[in-house]
């Protein structure tokens, strides 16, 4: 057979070419748009590579500013998977941070193994134009956002898997995660007249107070770390109940008992912020109900004092007679803390102290909104061996404990007034020595005030028992005296 000259060639090509063109021009005219794009799917549909596999997409964003919390969550957890195999990687360091963080960089990719399936991430970062909405035309129209997404690929029999048991872990994995490096925040008020109202500022909250280092009876510390812990894991319980997900505390007991280290040290064992609220700053109930609800969840909200908050002796003027634009009630402390509003939120703390439980209206300690009353008493034995451990370091069988013990139990000093006494010298024997003279002095004070009390006793009889005989001794004379005159007027009336 003839080869085909190059002429024919071409002239063959360029006849089927303009067939073909024509071809299009008339499927345009006499098929509408939306019928062609369903013809041309369903082609690919059918003649298309079928592919095992599946791809999920891990936006960082899930619609307009709010953050995707499952694009944070394999951010930080596969941050624990990354391997000498990765070439690029993103390290980073706040000032609030305690050691660095290590990040996939875009473009890489990491395999992780779940229940013996493979799971393939790749961490994508593509850009693009958005226009600024600006009118003015000296400057750049258009700016460049940067979209990062994940894709998590794997084959598509273990969807179901992959949906309802990794994710889940990969979201816990990254609370559990949080929670150790967690940086607890200390809010207090900041009043914002010019606006209106309040808001919240925060602080780290360094406190290192731990359970360990609080100055309580072992018996108590545990009876308080087994209530949190129950409250922690009861989530379902409280729903189930209907009731809101908080917990109350009442500490109450003289002043430098350890109100306030206690505190510190509920928050650094549950890894919850505190919300330190002043009720002598509010003005209405209103203001109290704002503050509720920007407090976050997993937080501890503290009143101080609360038998000088709730009467507001700060805003009386005179006889008592209150600032008319005050309109801060007991009731609406009441519903803040156990009403409707109180339902504003999960996984809640609210710790009332006082140094005097009995002034407090009893509205307020009923269960439901204290559940739990603490008495913070006088240091005891227990207590001061864990302060002398805290501040000197020392064993619990210091030769000069025996002697301490003897004189501790029955003195009424502070776990604050201890550790003044502790710190005062750095050698433990020391500064054991002072506070023994300390214990020496207060328990020859309570003795002399002891013996000074009863001699003051017995004298107060005595007297008793003096003005007692007087009186009746005169109630004698009187009656002598009377039965005297009756008689002599008894005569008179005979010789008349």
């Amino acid at each position: 057979m003839a080869m085909a000259s190059p002429s024919s060639i071409f002239s063959a090509y360029a006849s089927m070419t303009a067939s073909i063109m024509l071809l299009r021009s008339i499927t345009n005219d006499l098929i509408p748009q939306p019928i062609r794009g369903y013809l041309i799917n369903t082609f690919r549909y059918f003649f298309k590579p079928r592919s095992d596999s599946l791809t999920l997409i891990i936006q960082e964003y899930s619609g307009g500013i709010a953050r995707n919390h499952l694009y944070d969550a394999a951010e930080v957890y596969l941050s624990t998977k990354i391997t000498p195999q990765n070439e690029r990687l993103s390290v980073s360091k706040t000032p609030k941070e305690k050691k660095l963080s290590i990040r996939l960089e875009k473009g890489e990719e990491l395999v992780d193994l779940f229940h013996g399936v493979k799971l393939n991430w790749n961490l994508i970062c593509s850009e693009f134009e958005t226009g600024n909405g600006s009118y003015d035309h000296s400057r750049n129209s258009s700016t460049r956002t940067e979209n990062k997404y994940f894709e998590l690929t794997f084959e598509k029999k273990h969807k179901e898997m992959v949906v309802e048991t990794y994710l889940p872990f990969v979201l816990e994995k990254e609370k559990e995660m949080k929670d150790e490096e967690r940086v607890l925040k200390m809010h207090t008020l900041n009043t914002f007249y010019s606006h209106g109202g309040f808001m919240w500022d925060s602080i780290n909250l360094d406190h290192p107070s731990t359970f360990e280092t609080v100055a309580m009876e072992a018996e108590m510390k545990n009876h308080i770390m087994e209530d949190l812990n129950r409250f922690l894991r009861r989530r379902e319980f409280y729903r189930k109940a209907g009731r809101a997900w908080k917990r109350g505390y009442l500490l109450y007991g003289p002043p430098g008992t350890g109100k306030s280290s206690l505190i510190a040290a509920m928050a650094n064992y549950l890894k919850f912020d505190i919300y330190d609220l002043q009720l002598d700053n509010l003005v209405t109930d209103s203001d109290l109900r704002k503050l509720l609800l920007a407090t976050a969840n997993r937080s501890i909200l503290v009143i101080e004092d609360i038998d000088c908050s709730v009467d507001l002796p700060g805003r009386r003027h005179g006889e008592g007679r209150k600032q008319p634009n005050v309109q801060l009630s007991l009731c609406g402390l009441l519903n803040f803390i156990d009403g409707l509003w109180s339902s504003c939120g999960d996984e809640r703390i609210i710790i009332l102290t006082t140094n005097h439980k009995e002034r407090l209206d009893p509205a307020l300690l009923r269960p439901g909104r204290m559940d739990m009353h603490i008495h913070m008493s006088y240091c005891s034995y227990h207590g001061f061996k864990v302060l002398a451990s805290n501040y000197l370091d020392v064993s619990w069988d210091h030769h000069l404990f025996g002697e301490i013990e003897g004189l501790i139990e029955g003195t009424h000093i502070t776990p604050a007034q201890v550790a003044e006494e502790l710190m005062k010298s750095e050698d433990a024997e020391v500064a054991l020595e002072g506070f023994l003279k300390v214990l020496k002095r207060k328990k020859m004070e309570g003795d002399v005030s002891e013996n000074d009390g009863s001699d003051k006793t017995e004298l107060n009889q005595s007297k008793r028992s003096k003005v007692g005989s007087t009186q009746k001794r005169s109630v004698c004379i009187s009656k002598r005296k009377n039965s005297t005159g009756t008689k002599r007027g008894r005569r008179a009336r005979t010789l008349q």
